[in-house]
């Protein structure tokens, strides 16, 4: 297997390079070409920031992220696999996972670093059917599936982290954790989209984390949760997914509906402060339908408006 990317190129060393007192070597260039790739390195086996050991434990997809492309540093893992995920095949399952993001990718183009802590990854999923017809969902199904990987754990139910309309993953009401990104292209009949996931494990700047979260409940609660590591969650992520798609794609979205939005129940304005009051309710009540394509939530004021392009 050979990865066609950028890489970087051996140079000649310094004869004086280790000598005591010598300065490190320039950083090489980066230079176009072809990388090849080593598959199940031995030092990869104890990798501080992710263990494949962990990862695979609760994995239980057929394959939705069986096979794992690592790094250490990268710009984005949507990168990774954007390039990719048209010429391999479907049930390689291929998944990208990064200790550190240099230019994650956020809403609007926007970018931002992601330090270390941070639980990174992206997967392709393809979909041609119910599913395919309201791609929207995907995005609301990811969020909800890195919620649920901690509330269903034994012990963890009470780590209260929500979902915020559409794709943000919140600790409570106050503060956010993560978010979910996806993009998507269409071949023929099936619509082949990329999901990028990332919130904070470990890293307690800039806002919480979910480690934070648990050393909290163990001080005030007396219990002795163990901390949380990537591999682990992500395993858990995709397993969650998975089974949230495969019910998707069954009855509906109405399953899948999910229980820990952060803002059900809210009090809303339409158009402005003054506007009539509505809950953000079922679709069965009668009451209001907020589309992620057209709307805009502030969550300061409680306010719907429609987004300003």
């Amino acid at each position: 297997l050979r990865w066609t990317g950028r890489f970087r190129q051996d140079r000649t060393s310094d004869p004086q390079c280790g000598a005591p007192g010598c300065p490190p070597p320039p950083p090489p260039l980066q230079t176009e070409g072809t990388l090849a790739l080593v598959t199940d390195p031995p030092e990869f086996q104890n990798c501080e920031q992710f263990s494949l050991h962990t990862y695979s434990q609760p994995l239980e997809t057929l394959t939705l992220g069986c096979t794992t492309l690592y790094t250490q540093v990268t710009p984005t893992t949507m990168d990774l696999l954007e390039e990719l995920m048209l010429q391999l095949p479907e049930e390689m399952g291929l998944m990208s996972v990064a200790a550190r993001q240099t230019q994650g990718r956020g809403f609007g183009g926007k970018a931002g670093l992601s330090p270390l802590g941070c639980a990174m990854f992206s997967v392709q999923v393809s979909v041609s059917s119910r599913l395919g017809q309201r791609i929207p969902f995907l995005q609301h199904l990811a969020a909800l599936a890195a919620v649920e990987v901690v509330r269903t754990l034994p012990g963890y139910q009470e780590i209260d982290r929500r979902v915020k309309w559409p794709n943000d993953i919140y600790y409570s009401n106050l503060m956010k954790l993560g978010r979910v990104l996806v993009t998507s292209t269409v071949m023929g009949p099936t619509f082949h989209l990329l999901v990028g996931c990332g919130f904070n494990r470990s890293n307690s700047n800039p806002t919480i984390c979910i480690n934070n979260l648990v050393m909290q409940h163990n001080r005030e609660c007396g219990t002795s949760m163990e901390l949380l590591s990537s591999a682990q969650l992500i395993g858990r992520t995709l397993t969650s997914l998975k089974q949230l798609i495969s019910a998707f794609q069954e009855r509906g979205q109405r399953p899948s509906c999910p229980s820990t939005t952060r803002d059900g129940g809210t009090q809303v304005c339409l158009w402005s402060e003054n506007g009539p009051q509505a809950d953000v309710l079922s679709e069965e009540q009668g009451l209001v339908s907020l589309q992620s394509n057209g709307n805009s939530f502030d969550m300061l004021r409680n306010l719907v408006v429609i987004k300003q392009r």
